[in-house]
């Protein structure tokens, strides 16, 4: 695994744009946007949504924002611009013009969500339902990851789910999503094909989104303090983000 510190800083975006063309898949909490105790209270500057649309124009296109919020809710915070978005790691994807692409899978089912509410509950942790996920945020209570992880495993088993962890949170999700086939369908679009992907994200989950984009000739850049296994290069904050990007 890679520390960050090891990591040098990406070649300018404009240095790597005159090389070739380059797709860009954006995380979106913590690299974007600041992260939060509670998923809804991030701050969202009002300009964001103009600002990556701007980007995407640059970019003739190829850019996308891949979260692991639904895509509902993205849109509470950036609305819906004219750019790709993948929410729910991955599992449900649309174009610039807000079209579905693909077809997203079922819900989660709903024993297994009010099971995991009443755990929530029980250990006093802020569950988020989603289109299609169901997640239990212990940052609140850093203490209890053991305990949620635990718990989780055990529903996924029963139910036949996946686990998508990240940072005090752990997530149940049918199988065959993550940022990895993101970046994969995406790069099937007529935009990105032939271009280089870049992944910008600061969590466990964007390793995923690292190695998609490293087998498709590009790379990873990881945001922040967390060390990297997949990642080629380091940006040590949001800040250094938006500047990166030039937004």
């Amino acid at each position: 695994m890679a520390a960050h510190g090891t990591l040098s800083p990406p070649p300018l975006l404009s240095t790597l744009m005159q090389q070739g063309n380059v797709a860009l898949f954006l995380d979106f909490d913590g690299t974007l946007v600041g992260i939060a105790d509670r998923p809804d209270a991030i701050c969202v500057s009002d300009k964001l949504s103009r600002q990556l649309e701007q980007l995407a124009a640059r970019m003739a296109g190829r850019l996308a924002v891949v979260s692991g919020r639904s895509l509902d809710d993205l849109a509470t915070y950036l609305g819906a611009p004219a750019i790709y978005r993948a929410g729910s790691h991955g599992a449900a994807m649309v174009g610039p013009d807000q079209a579905m692409i693909g077809t997203p899978p079922d819900p989660v089912p709903a024993e297994i969500v009010a099971a995991l509410a009443r755990f929530a509950a029980e250990q006093n942790l802020h569950l988020e339902t989603k289109s299609h996920g169901v997640a239990v945020h212990y940052r609140s209570h850093p203490g209890r990851q053991a305990v949620t992880e635990e718990f989780t495993a055990s529903l996924a088993r029963e139910a036949g789910l996946e686990i998508q962890s990240g940072k005090f949170v752990v997530e149940l999700v049918r199988p065959g999503g993550g940022k990895a086939g993101a970046v994969q369908a995406l790069m099937q679009q007529g935009v990105f094909s032939g271009a280089m992907p870049v992944f910008i994200g600061d969590d466990i989950t964007d390793e995923d989104g690292f190695a998609a984009s490293l087998a498709l000739g590009g790379f990873g850049i990881a945001v922040g303090e967390r060390v990297s296994a997949l990642a080629h290069y380091h940006l040590n904050s949001i800040r250094d983000v938006h500047e990166w990007l030039n937004l």
